[in-house]
This record gives structure tokens, C-alpha cells and sequence, in this order.
């Protein structure tokens, strides 16, 4: 039961170090998001290449944790690594990806910065997670079917 509160523990604190973030490093104003996209700006100036500093940081640290995690032979709090087993490129995966791209360019929000913003307010970002979560749950269902 320790190791479980323990785990719950670390969870919650690297999701409020996720959200934290997210919130500096201005991924969840879709503005500046949308700016980022928008790469067809790039030679007039429009193209806001600050996010690429963020996701390169968070590619950084990522780096550094995995391979550390990786030399110790065993996850922190877990008996054994639970991977993913299938390396396929599917038709669902593909479609989901592009789904992903835009909703992500039209709205400027995805699910981490949209559930981080929900801590400011605001009617969009509350419309986008219950959409968001309504087609978590299509999804869900349409997949138990199959």
C-alpha cells in the first residue's frame, strides 16, 4: 500500500510539473500555438518558433530521464517496464493522427495544455475537454464493438 500511495505521489507531482509546464512555456495559449503551426508564415514573418524551444527542452530532459531509467535496468516504482508490444502502422493510428493535427490546428488546443487551461476558466477551453472527453468515449465505445 506505500508503494501505491507512493506512486499516486509521484504521478500527481509530475503532472503539476507537466501543467506548470505547459503554462510557462505558452502551450496552452492557442494563439501562440495556432502561430507555431502555422508554418506557411515562415517567409512572411508570421511563424512563431518559440514553441519549438519548448518541445526541444522537453525532448532534452525526456532524453536524459529515459536513458537514465533505461542504464538502471528497472523502472523507479515498478517491478518490471510495461512497453508497447505493437509496432504496426495502422489505418486507425493513422486516422487518429490526423485527427489528433486537426483538432490541434484548429482549435490550438490538446488534451495536456486543454486540461492545464482548465485551471484558468474560460468557456472554450471547457467546450473543448467535454468534446474532447465525448469522443474519448465514442471512440471507446466504437472500439469495444470490433
Amino acid at each position: 500500500m506505500a508503494q501505491e500511495k507512493q506512486r499516486l505521489l509521484v504521478a500527481f507531482s509530475s503532472g503539476l510539473v507537466f501543467a506548470a509546464g505547459l503554462v510557462l512555456g505558452g502551450m496552452t495559449d492557442p494563439k501562440k500555438v495556432q502561430g507555431f503551426l502555422d508554418v506557411g508564415g515562415i517567409a512572411s514573418g508570421r511563424w512563431d518558433a518559440s514553441l519549438a524551444f519548448v518541445m526541444g527542452g522537453a525532448l532534452l530532459v525526456s532524453y536524459f530521464a529515459f536513458r537514465s531509467v533505461a542504464a538502471s535496468g528497472a523502472p523507479w516504482l515498478a517491478s518490471r517496464f510495461e512497453l508497447p508490444t505493437r509496432r504496426d502502422i495502422d489505418t486507425p493510428l493513422v486516422v487518429g493522427a490526423v485527427m489528433f493535427g486537426a483538432g490541434w490546428g484548429l482549435a490550438g488546443y490538446c488534451p495536456g495544455p486543454a486540461l492545464a487551461s482548465l485551471a484558468f476558466g474560460g468557456v472554450d477551453v471547457a467546450l473543448f475537454v467535454a468534446a474532447m472527453l465525448a469522443g474519448m468515449a465514442l471512440a471507446k465505445g466504437w472500439q469495444s464493438r470490433g
